[in-house]
C-alpha cells in the first residue's frame, strides 16, 4: 500500500490571531488616556501597558477600623437568624416526628459549632492593635450564639423532652405526697 500524502489542515482563525502580535493603536485610540492605576510607557520602540509602581496605600488605622466593622458584621451575623429560627420552630409543631427533631437537632448543631470555633472565626481580625476591641465583639458573637441555644431549650422544653416536671420514666424521684397526708395532727 502506498501512503498517501497528508495534506496539513490549517489553523483556525482565533489561534493565528492569539499569536499574532497587537496591531499598533490609531490616532484616535491614543488620544484616550489611560486607565486610573496604568500608565503606557515606550520600551524599544513599541508601547506595551504596564501596572503603575505605585500601590494604593492604606494607613494601618483604617485597615484596623475596617476589620473590626467586618468583625461586627460577622458577631451579628447570628441574630439574623434568630427570628427566622423561632418562626420555624414554631411552624414545626410539637409532637415528636422526623421533621421537628431534626429541625431541634440543626438548631443546636449551628451554635454549638459557633461556640467552638469563635477564636477562629476572628483569627484573621486579630491583630495587636484590635485585639483590645475584638474583646467585645467576641462577647457579643457568643450572646447571640447562647440566644440560639435558648431557643432550642424553649423548643425542647415545648416538645416535653425537658424533665421540669415528675413523669413515669424518672424511676429514681420519689412520688410526692400532699401536705395534707404528710403530717398527722395527733390529738
Amino acid at each position: 500500500m502506498a501512503s498517501q500524502p497528508l495534506n496539513p489542515v490549517p489553523p483556525p482563525q482565533w489561534a493565528v490571531a492569539l499569536n499574532s502580535p497587537a496591531p499598533r493603536p490609531t490616532k484616535a485610540a491614543a488620544s484616550i488616556p489611560d486607565p486610573p492605576g496604568f500608565s503606557s510607557s515606550k520600551v524599544g520602540g513599541k508601547s506595551r501597558t504596564q501596572q503603575s509602581t505605585s500601590p494604593t496605600t492604606t494607613k494601618p488605622d483604617e485597615t484596623d477600623t475596617l476589620k473590626v466593622k467586618k468583625a461586627w458584621e460577622i458577631a451579628l451575623a447570628p441574630s439574623k437568624q434568630i427570628p427566622m429560627n423561632a418562626i420555624m420552630m414554631y411552624m414545626s409543631g410539637n409532637s415528636l416526628q422526623i421533621f421537628s427533631i431534626m429541625m431541634v437537632f440543626m438548631l443546636f448543631k449551628a451554635p454549638i459549632q459557633g461556640l467552638i470555633n469563635t477564636n477562629t472565626v476572628f483569627a484573621k481580625f486579630d491583630t495587636e492593635s484590635t485585639r483590645a476591641k475584638l474583646l467585645g465583639v467576641k462577647a457579643v458573637y457568643v450572646l447571640m450564639q447562647l440566644l440560639l441555644l435558648a431557643l432550642g431549650v424553649w423548643k425542647v422544653n415545648a416538645m416535653g423532652l425537658l424533665p421540669t416536671t415528675r413523669s413515669d420514666w424518672l424511676a429514681w424521684e420519689s412520688e410526692r405526697q400532699p401536705l395534707e397526708r404528710a403530717y398527722f395532727a395527733l390529738g
